[in-house]
């Protein structure tokens, strides 16, 4: 299939073939292919629902919280697919975030 824009914001956690309201970033993809930035936004609010009940407890701390490393590993996901389909800018503002900086050793 031919490729198209697809916009997507991380912070609504919305994707859309249209330009919407909002969006931050604007990828060229096959949009059967962006139904997984769908998903990825579904899994994720459905793990912040299961968390508002989590906030309630104070004695779990938010480092040893289960779902929080679930939401954490979409988010990089997401942004993994922004890298992959995104422009240079995408890129680069993908590339200095915490979670995909090369080490250096």
């Amino acid at each position: 299939m031919e490729k198209q824009n697809v916009y997507v914001s991380v912070a609504h956690l919305t994707c859309n073939l249209q330009p919407g309201s909002s969006y931050e970033f604007v990828l060229q993809m096959d949009p059967i292919k962006a139904r997984v930035f769908l998903k990825l936004f579904t899994q994720m609010q459905s793990l912040e629902a299961s968390n508002a009940f989590r906030a309630h407890l104070p004695y779990i701390p938010y480092h040893m919280d289960r779902l929080n490393h679930e939401i954490d590993y979409r988010l990089q996901k997401v942004y993994a697919l922004i890298h992959e389909f995104g422009d240079d800018e995408a890129k680069r503002f993908v590339e200095q975030l915490p979670y995909f900086r090369a080490y250096v050793y």
